[in-house]
């Protein structure tokens, strides 16, 4: 069973939001104890993920929760934006594809630095993501 024991709403509406959104992610795990490599792991994933926001969506939000299950604690981030959405998911997650001109390493590397990672997306409404990285994981 999770338990949440912590939890923020930071709004990302300017490229401006992504540097305090990084540095609250970073408080968050510093919180928990979470070791450097995990840290860096999490927060490179939540920055290509709120990038993403921005880039494909112009807005939306990232909840920040430090969560425990069991003698474990992590970090949960959700990101929500009410964008154009994702038309094919599982096209989205192959290591390559990109609509973005990019390198394409978004979705794909982001789910490969995390633990846990879950994307629902509806043409015309929007995206979530959501991504779990725990303390010792």
């Amino acid at each position: 069973m999770i338990v949440v024991l912590n939890k923020e709403s930071i709004p990302i509406d300017k490229e401006q939001d992504v540097v305090l959104f990084r540095n609250r992610v970073k408080e968050y795990t510093i919180k928990i104890g979470m070791g450097v490599v995990n840290q860096t792991k999490l927060i490179t994933a939540a920055s290509e993920l709120v990038r993403n926001i921005l880039k494909y969506a112009g807005k939306g939000t990232v909840l920040i929760e430090i969560i425990s299950s069991g003698r474990q604690n992590g970090i949960r981030l959700v990101f929500s934006d009410k964008g154009p959405g994702i038309s094919d998911v599982p096209l989205a997650m192959k290591d390559g594809f990109s609509t973005g001109k990019s390198l394409g390493l978004g979705l794909p590397g982001a789910r490969r630095l995390v633990n846990e990672f879950d994307i629902k997306s509806t043409v015309g409404k929007g995206t979530t993501v959501t991504i779990l990285k725990w303390k010792n994981g």
